[in-house]
C-alpha cells in the first residue's frame, strides 16, 4: 500500500467537511480558492453569511486537537484570500464569517468533527 500524500489527506478532510456542511443544508460555493499564496479550504453559504472555512484533519491527537494547528500566519492568509474572493465577486460588505472545522479520525474509526463558528475575526 502506498503512503498517502499530504494533499490526498487534506482532500479527504475537506471531503468530510463538505459532506458535514451539506448535511446541515449549507451550500458549498468553492473549494481550495487561492489568491497569490493565500488559500481558503472551503467557501460556503449557510443562509446567513458567506463562510470561509479552514479544515484541519488529523489521524492522531498525540500532538493536540486538529483545530489547534491553525497558525496566525494561516489566519492572515485566510483573511487575505477571503477579501480577494469577495472583491472578485463584487460582494464586499456582504455578511461573512470565519470558521474552523477540526476532524480527528484515529485508527480508521468514524471521524469526530468539531465545527467552531466565528473561530477568528
Amino acid at each position: 500500500m502506498t503512503k498517502r500524500t499530504t494533499r490526498q489527506i487534506g482532500t479527504e478532510g475537506e471531503d468530510l467537511a463538505c459532506a458535514y456542511l451539506e448535511s446541515k443544508g449549507w451550500r458549498i460555493l468553492e473549494r481550495n480558492y487561492f489568491f497569490e499564496k493565500a488559500e481558503v479550504d472551503i467557501v460556503a453559504y449557510d443562509d446567513t453569511a458567506i463562510v470561509f472555512l479552514e479544515v484541519k484533519y488529523r489521524t492522531s491527537s498525540k500532538y493536540g486537537q486538529p483545530e489547534e494547528y491553525v497558525s496566525e500566519i494561516k489566519v492572515e492568509n485566510v483573511f487575505k484570500a477571503a477579501e480577494a474572493w469577495m472583491y472578485e465577486r463584487k460582494m464586499e460588505g456582504s455578511p461573512m464569517r470565519f470558521d474552523v472545522i477540526g476532524i480527528l479520525q484515529e485508527n480508521n474509526e468514524a471521524p469526530e468533527i468539531r465545527h467552531i463558528q466565528d473561530a477568528f475575526r
